[in-house]
């Protein structure tokens, strides 16, 4: 008797590796470029891309941010950007491949993907709600794709001995890629087409009322290793959150002054410019300087006194911080105190070293409050100003550990020879600078090993407010020796030996440099 022998069961239909991988590296183009053509029109930095980033930046623990300052200096950003495109391309290979047989578990993932693009948005308090347009098109755009690309590749009535149709899926491929391609260039166009540089060449020449006192022949010693007195524009440096320099011109920009006051005032840039204007010299320093570090510049600044600017307001009694808020949506608590003292020579500043700010130093006005560190003083592209009880506001650096009261300390510097340096036995010179902001430098001390502390040779002072250069001659003998700077400012505080990190309130301890003499 013969019996039916039944055909062995199909086997599961499924992608190829290649092919998946494909597909999810397609719907995250797809994603990425349609978020940021739609941003480029509600808003760029509701890109999704740039929102992701830029939440990170906002929420990375102290000791990471600290460790990428240290380590990675101003290619952070650029760094953060690559990482983060990195991840995404791994998570979206992650979705194709968990997506070989059916489009589910890829599509799960495509729209935790897209959540986490609309939730960075929605944190961004410098968005609007319409913002969420360009994530929310971002998620949908992704899961369309993938779920389109995977039903070409592995349609429901596929006959397996003849695979799916590749020239249908790689049209479809071409199509989206080149689509996703034109997005984002137009995005990127129409983000950046209201670009702020017009506007500044626009302001014209600032002229100031009262001018700084010229600077001495000897104000630094430059010709002899110290940096030059005034940073170049392009050298100063530049510590901020930022991801993308905020873009605002003149027209667009305004400055509240509100809270804690008595009348609510609000000042245009015609305001400010058509006011007699004030010409200072103001060193900046970032309280992450580490010992010996270059997060410390000298500038003369152009702009108005900011305590004119707010007794129009009339600030109550009882005001404790001046919380001032960026257009980025980064905040700085300052002591109201020390931003109402007439003699502190606070600023709103709308010019740098002759020309109007540059646009990523703060372009149209930012504040510089001489004497305290950057992140309690310096607030770039600066729009409102609201007196207020430290415990009503919380700043940006304040609710990560970082201290209220943030005055500069006395540090000094060994800026010429650098680090490990090869010399000649003999007459060995160095040069470099010490700060004491607000306070001043009354005197600075090099010695070679334990040997006695000897005095160097000062620059002219040009104000209490600015660095101070110095130099000296030692005679090195041959072998290797440390040679160590420290500074005593005026009133009479020497700085100390004992090495403190920079968080809370700034850095201490005595640079050192080595020096092989042969």
């Amino acid at each position: 008797m013969s019996t039916l022998q039944e055909a062995p069961p199909e086997a599961p239909r499924r992608l190829s590796l290649p092919v998946a991988t494909l597909i999810g590296l397609l719907a995250l183009a797809a994603a990425l470029g349609v978020g940021h053509f739609v941003a480029g029109f509600v808003g760029y930095t509701a890109s999704p891309f740039i929102a992701v980033a830029n939440y990170v930046i906002d929420h990375s623990p102290t000791g990471i941010v600290k460790w990428a300052e240290r380590t990675l200096g101003t290619w952070d950003k650029p760094v953060l950007k690559i990482g983060l495109g990195v991840v995404l391309v791994l998570l979206a290979v992650l979705a194709g491949q968990l997506s070989r047989r059916t489009p589910r578990a890829g599509q799960v993932l495509v729209f935790l993907l897209g959540a986490a693009g609309v939730a960075a948005v929605y944190a961004r308090s410098d968005l609007g709600q319409v913002s969420l347009l360009a994530p929310v098109a971002a998620l949908g755009a992704g899961l369309v794709v993938f779920t389109s690309l995977h039903r070409v590749a592995l349609p429901a009535d596929v006959v397996r001995d003849r695979g799916f149709d590749r020239r249908k899926f790689l049209r479809a491929g071409i199509g989206v890629a080149a689509g996703s391609g034109i997005a984002a260039v137009v995005g990127q166009v129409a983000g950046t087409s209201k670009n702020a540089e017009d506007s500044r060449a626009a302001v014209g020449p600032l002229v100031p009322a009262r001018t700084a006192p010229s600077l001495p022949a000897d104000a630094d010693f430059a010709k002899l290793g110290s940096p030059p007195f005034i940073t170049p524009n392009g050298d100063f440096y530049r510590i901020d959150t930022a991801l993308v320099v905020p873009q605002v011109r003149t027209e667009d920009w305004s400055l509240k002054i509100h809270g804690m006051v008595d009348r609510e005032v609000t000042f245009s840039y015609a305001d400010i410019r058509n006011r007699p204007l004030v010409e200072r010299r103001v060193t900046l320093t970032c309280v992450s300087n580490e010992v010996g570090g270059p997060l410390i510049s000298n500038a003369t600044w152009l702009g108005v006194d900011l305590v004119d600017l707010l007794d129009e307001a009339g600030v109550r009694a009882g005001a404790e911080q001046m919380y001032a808020t960026s257009v980025d949506g980064w905040t700085c608590g300052t002591p109201a105190n020390v931003a109402l003292d007439p003699q502190r020579g606070a600023m709103l500043a709308i010019g740098m070293n002759g020309e109007p700010l540059p646009i990523e130093h703060g372009f149209p006005a930012r504040i510089v409050i001489p004497g305290l560190y950057g992140y309690v003083s310096a607030t770039k592209w600066v729009e409102s100003l609201e007196f207020a009880k430290w415990d009503d506001r919380q700043a940006y650096w304040l609710s990560r550990g970082w201290a209220e009261q943030a005055p500069i300390k006395t540090e000094s510097r060994i800026d010429t020879p650098s680090g490990f340096a090869g010399v000649t036995a003999g007459k060995v010179r160095l040069a470099g600078t010490a700060w004491a902001q607000h306070t001043g430098i009354a005197k600075v001390e090099v010695r070679l090993d334990q040997g006695p502390w000897q005095p160097a040779t000062l620059s002219a002072e040009v104000s209490k407010d600015t660095w101070r250069m110095w130099w000296i001659e030692l005679d090195v003998p041959k072998g290797t020796h440390q040679a160590s700077v420290r500074a005593t400012d005026q009133d009479g505080y020497t700085q100390t030996e004992n090495r403190a990190d920079p968080v809370p309130d700034g850095a201490t301890g005595w640079h050192s440099v080595t020096l092989d003499a042969h």
